[in-house]
């Protein structure tokens, strides 16, 4: 196995691992780190980038990201959802100027993502 691959397989198994955590952890991601993931099997094991692609639950978002670029109303919900609370424990915890970092990457992000196409 080339290094470039195995880069790739440990980055991918990494965001799978992560992804899968959030399933639990309400504020980790699990979509777009099987995203992250899916391209890095791609990559170095395509018999794991097709268990992701044909996952029952997960499979059919990461296919809509793939080929259309679309995410979907209730996904971008949550990342508004998810940010609103970072945002208020920013607001709580952090002292000036870091309080605004939340804030300003929620505004970049959700100014993206709610452009992106619905599926």
């Amino acid at each position: 196995m080339g290094i470039a691959r195995f880069a790739y397989q440990t980055v991918g198994l990494i965001a799978f691992g992560a992804g899968t955590l959030g399933i639990f952890l309400p504020l980790l991601p699990t979509v777009p780190l099987y995203i992250l993931a899916a391209f890095c099997f791609a990559r170095s094991n395509r018999a794991w980038e097709a268990k992701l692609l044909n996952h029952p639950k997960y499979g059919s978002h990461l296919r809509a990201w793939r080929e259309r670029g679309e995410v979907s109303r209730k996904g971008k919900i949550a990342a508004t959802v998810a940010f609103a609370i970072s945002i208020a424990i920013g607001a709580l915890t952090m002292k000036w100027p870091w309080v605004i970092i939340p804030p300003v990457t929620a505004a970049i992000c959700l100014t993206w993502l709610w452009r992106r196409p619905e599926g």
